[in-house]
């Protein structure tokens, strides 16, 4: 667990670069430029590369549907309370999705392999597929709903090419599509170099945003769906459901890993307080040094 825990901060350089390269050059660094690239350019090798390194096995597609069901039950109640204490159209966006976006890739992986060993990657990779879809359509849904309409909203969702690029590499996967070497090793140079950048990008944002003029009540009510309440919801779920007590740890674990830094790719994007949600990444992900530990623990009566 340690050797984990300092892989994760020492990814973190390059937050720091991106800190200090926005707080040395100021307004000669754009923030929606490095957005656009990343997210339309670098975010396709991505995909391809995340979701061609492994055959999908749709054989194990029982967990991701529970992963996914936990997902959408607790939406749909945070969607409603929430309506009810965010008045602020963007707030509200933010305060629906921001929980349920998690780092179940870069983090969700190497940890579930800590805790459970190598026999947990099939399962964490088609959980983190299942993932990817939440994200590029429910995420970026809400957040656009923080400045558009339904209909324009709905219309950026398919304006995204890493969705189409995640359909695609699906349909090469399961039809045992095998990438050449020398394939792989170009969709890996643009996925390193896209991670980099939304790292980067993670640092900009951080850069003068100011974590005590946040609203507090967006981030207890954020920080609490997180780690409380959606913990929760997957304990109880999960302990009416026969099933092996390792699948059952990587699914409460990849439920628990922190906000993933792609809610600041899409709010920033979408002009949804991004500041605010880079300061809630930020805060989940120190908590979440502390509440792994708690987490783990918890594996034991599931």
């Amino acid at each position: 667990m340690s050797s984990i825990l300092f892989s994760i901060l020492a990814i973190y350089i390059f937050i720091v670069i991106g800190f200090v390269a926005k707080m040395s050059f100021k307004e000669r660094i754009d923030d929606k430029t490095v957005t656009l690239i990343n997210v339309y350019f670098l975010q396709i090798f991505l995909t391809f590369w995340g979701l061609l390194i492994r055959p999908v096995d749709t054989n194990l597609f029982f967990a991701p549907s529970i992963y996914l069901f936990i997902v959408i039950l607790v939406l749909i109640i945070s969607a409603f309370v929430a309506k009810k204490i965010f008045e602020e159209k963007k707030e509200y966006s933010i305060a629906t999705v921001a929980a349920i976006v998690g780092n179940t890739g870069n983090l969700g992986i190497p940890l579930n392999i800590a805790i459970f060993g190598e026999e947990s990657i099939p399962y964490t990779t088609v959980i983190n597929l299942m993932n990817v879809f939440v994200v590029y359509t429910i995420g970026v849904y809400y957040y656009s709903r923080g400045s558009f309409d339904v209909k324009t909203s709905l219309k950026n969702i398919a304006k995204l090419p890493i969705l189409w690029a995640a359909a695609a590499a699906i349909i090469l996967s399961v039809n045992d599509y095998k990438p050449k070497e020398e394939i792989m090793e170009v969709l890996m140079m643009g996925a390193y170099a896209s991670i980099v950048m939304q790292l980067f990008l993670f640092g900009i944002y951080l850069y003068g945003t100011k974590i005590t003029q946040i609203s507090k009540r967006l981030t207890l009510w954020v920080i609490s769906l997180k780690f409380i309440f959606l913990p929760a919801a997957a304990f109880l779920i999960l302990s009416f459901i026969e099933l092996d007590s390792m699948i059952k740890g990587i699914i409460f674990i990849e439920l628990m890993v922190p906000l993933a830094i792609a809610n600041v790719n899409f709010a920033s994007l979408y002009d949804c307080k991004p500041k605010v949600v880079t300061a809630l990444v930020f805060i989940s992900s120190i908590l979440f040094l502390g509440a792994i530990f708690a987490g783990v623990k918890v594996l034991t009566y599931l």
